[in-house]
């Protein structure tokens, strides 16, 4: 009975309808690996039309729907589009291939993983091999490293693999799909950071929907490569020039086993959106999120990121002199896994939170500590 309130009050609050669960579904099975992510980009700007005045792409992909495109305030609201993934290396002379990566792709979770290599051609199937259990016994286990995992993808010669369309810089990334664990989770590849990219397209939705009326340009952007450097949000910042940036990226759940709290901090999937406190993270405009979570009654949760957040709110706070800039992120398990995993309630409150934040930012604010 308790867990039939609960899933009816979930259901209630909820933000994401039907249509977008479709879209969003849709979205994290389409792959988009670093600097070849013009197919997702492709999918979201579709999504994204309905909702927004204008758009465009830049040279290196990165796609930006526009409200109000005249206006000379500008504020931005962003995430990445890129996922992990990894570059054909090298083939060997009986048809084996290696591997080198194409973000921080995790080298543990490869060995027996289905794969996609994007050829030409079109899609390669292949797998990630690993000797078995009994040939191991009686010796010393050699953990996965990226000097010996390895892609089969069924050819005995090198000739074959090039004959289907494989050469070295090819692409390969993972097959896993989306999926909904205990109505309670999105589980899937690449929730990094597409979960970013389905939640600032839902704001527009919102803001569409709602009939809400901006005072100044909104900015949606969808970055490339964030997973190599921040490349795509530093390319985009110097041709935007905006005057406030909110960026949305993941961050860790440490309650499961093996992280440490005392390094990592203590959040919680379903704990909701978490405010990060950092350089490049600007002071008033911090307090000012944390001020609309708490009039509107959205839960939040507070983290701690040292030198850097090492997300694309770096690159923009760091941007044309200095761009007040925050960043909201969403709590995920399993981080640059097949099977990260994000609470459903989190994905409702951090599009939540910043709705109700541009709804209340007003043109020409100043958020300088010394004035």
């Amino acid at each position: 009975m308790a867990k039939q309130k609960e899933v009816k009050q979930a259901q209630k609050n909820a933000v994401v309808t039907a249509k977008s669960l479709k879209f969003f579904e849709s979205y994290i099975n389409n792959p988009s690996p670093t600097s070849f992510e013009w197919e997702g980009q492709k999918l979201w700007l579709d999504y994204l039309k309905p909702y927004i005045d204008d758009s465009f792409i830049d040279n290196y992909g990165t796609a930006v729907g526009i409200i109000n495109p005249n206006a000379d305030y500008k504020v931005v609201i962003e995430a990445h589009a890129d996922e992990i993934s990894w570059y054909v290396n090298y083939i060997t002379s009986d048809g084996l291939i290696y591997v080198i990566r194409n973000g921080g792709s995790d080298h543990q979770i490869a060995p027996s993983k289905r794969v996609n290599i994007h050829t030409e051609k079109g899609i390669v199937k292949a797998v990630f091999g690993w000797p078995a259990i009994h040939t191991r016994a009686g010796e010393k286990e050699e953990a996965p490293q990226l000097k010996n995992i390895f892609l089969d993808c069924g050819c005995t010669t090198k000739e074959e693999v090039e004959a289907l369309g494989i050469h070295v810089g090819c692409v390969i990334t993972y097959e896993d799909e989306f999926t909904i664990l205990n109505d309670r989770y999105y589980v899937g590849r690449a929730l990094d950071n597409r979960a970013g990219g389905f939640m600032i397209a839902e704001v527009a939705r919102l803001l569409k929907e709602n009939k809400k009326q901006l005072p100044f340009g909104l900015y949606i952007v969808n970055s490339v490569q964030e997973e190599i450097g921040l490349r795509g949000a530093e390319m985009i910042a110097q041709r935007i020039k905006p005057n406030v940036a909110i960026v949305t990226d993941v961050t860790h759940d440490t309650t499961t086993p093996m992280i440490n709290k005392i390094t990592q901090g203590d959040l919680a999937c379903g704990k909701g959106p978490v405010l990060s406190y950092a350089p490049a993270v600007q002071t008033n405009l911090n307090k000012m999120l944390i001020k609309v979570a708490q009039e509107k009654n959205i839960p939040f949760q507070r983290q701690a990121s040292s030198r850097s957040t090492g997300t694309d709110t770096d690159a923009f706070a760091y941007s044309n002199g200095g761009v007040p800039s925050a960043l909201i992120s969403l709590p995920l398990r399993y981080m640059h896994t097949t099977v990260e995993m994000v609470h459903k309630e989190d994905v409702d409150n951090v599009i939540r939170l910043i709705y109700e934040s541009l709804l209340q930012l007003e043109v020409n604010q100043d958020f300088r500590t010394y004035k």
